[in-house]
Parts: structure tokens; sequence; C-alpha cells
């Protein structure tokens, strides 16, 4: 099945840095989707011919945020914030140009509003980046726009 990102993420393109949802499976509780790395995309460094390898975690929110969407049966993109992360290992020094990484989040724990996945990166089937990452989708996230927060950047 082919999604539709702009329907799933609170953000607009060049913002939204993974390409497709490769598999979404609620009954297991874990999404992976994927990115090709290429020198349109807006971290990519010239001076890398990649993408430095810390922007993997932005990759694992997004995913994250895919798998928030299918939770909650959401009409529309939902905001969340990402707390923080734990133990980002990542074994490359950059994402190379030309390649397509694999990105899975794995919920851990969820109590509606807290959330903690294990996410993965894998590069031709082997994990080359791994966190476990916390997020937080309040369910007055609107009032965050009120405050100025501004989701959709």
């Amino acid at each position: 099945m082919e999604y539709n990102l702009e329907n799933i993420l609170p953000h607009n393109h060049p913002m939204i840095l993974i390409d497709k949802l490769e598999e979404v499976n609620m009954e297991e509780g874990y999404v992976c989707a994927s990115t090709t790395i290429t020198p349109d995309k807006i971290f990519f460094d010239n001076t890398l011919d990649g993408i430095d390898s810390y922007v993997g975690i932005e990759f694992m929110a997004q995913t994250l945020a895919c798998f928030s969407y299918f939770k909650f049966n959401q009409k529309s993109p939902k905001i969340g914030f990402l707390l923080g992360t734990r133990s980002y290992k990542c074994s490359l020094e950059k994402f190379e140009t030309g390649k397509t990484y694999l990105i899975k989040a794995k919920e851990l724990y969820s109590d509606s509003e807290l959330v903690s996945f294990e996410c993965f990166i894998y590069n031709d089937g082997e994990v080359v980046a791994n966190a476990t990452v916390n997020a937080y989708q309040p369910d007055n996230a609107e009032e965050f726009l009120k405050t100025g927060f501004k989701g959709n950047e």
C-alpha cells in the first residue's frame, strides 16, 4: 500500500525526511520506513557527500510519528515532541548518497501521551544505528500552536 506522508506527518516538505512507509504492523507494534539519500534532501552536506549521521535521530522520530498516526486512527497529522534519545549509536560517519536506509520503530511503552520506541536503521539488512527514542504527544497540542509553536515547519 502506498501512503502519502504529507497526510501522516505534521511537517511540510522539505522537512519530511523519510520517503516511504514500507510496513505498518500494528499487531506487532512497529512500522518501517525508508529514505534514499539524495542531494536534494534538506540536510544533505556537499562536503560530506551525504547526510551527517546525527540526522538518523530525526529519521527515527518521523518513523515513530507514523506509528502514532496509525495507532490512534488519526484523520490528520498530530503534533508530537521528541523528548530525547537514549544511547544513540551509529556506526556510520554519514548516510551515503544513493543508498536507501530502512528505519524501524517498535513501541516499547505507551501511556497514551508519553511513548518510548526502540528504533533501528538498517543498511542492506545490517543495523547501522539504534536508539531508544522518547516522545510526548499531548491531547491538547493545539494549545502549543496558540503560544507560538509552529509544528508544521
